[in-house]
């Protein structure tokens, strides 16, 4: 198996990135100036990352559609992801998943922002992300480290 137990990324769909983004703020939590931008933000949670999304745009990023054959077909508006040190390394995890029982949501791909994923769902509908971000490596382990 080349997956790891863990998550490197945890991405929640919001109605209003900027209202979502000033509510984790007074929270206490540092939104990165480095990555973050009108559509997305992002914020280091120790060994992880937490972006905020908009929720109609991360369900098109998921490939997601209620036709997918999974669970009751709704979209939870959360993705967790693992990511890898290598485009290679995402095409083999997507295999062991789809080996597993998994249902590919989207082929191991490029993407709009430079880096490369996949996309699949569970057999309970969670839908997970395996990527590669050239921008910001993975650990051995998957961690990621983010600038603020």
């Amino acid at each position: 198996m080349r997956f790891y137990p863990g998550v490197s990324m945890i991405t929640l769909g919001v109605g209003d990135v900027q209202r979502a983004s000033a509510f984790y703020e007074r929270l206490g939590w540092t939104r990165s100036k480095r990555f973050s931008n009108a559509r997305i933000s992002f914020f280091a949670l120790n060994t992880i990352v937490m972006a905020l999304y908009p929720r109609d745009a991360l369900a098109e990023d998921s490939g997601f559609s209620g036709d997918a054959g999974i669970a009751d077909g709704a979209f939870s508006g959360v993705t967790l992801a693992q990511n890898f040190g290598a485009p290679e390394a995402v095409n083999a995890a997507m295999r062991d998943a789809l080996e597993a029982g998994a249902v590919q949501l989207v082929c191991p791909c490029p993407t709009h922002w430079g880096g490369y994923h996949g996309v699949f769902a569970d057999p309970d509908g969670h839908v997970w992300e395996l990527a590669y971000n050239p921008f910001v490596p993975a650990g051995p382990d998957g961690s990621l480290t983010l600038d603020l």
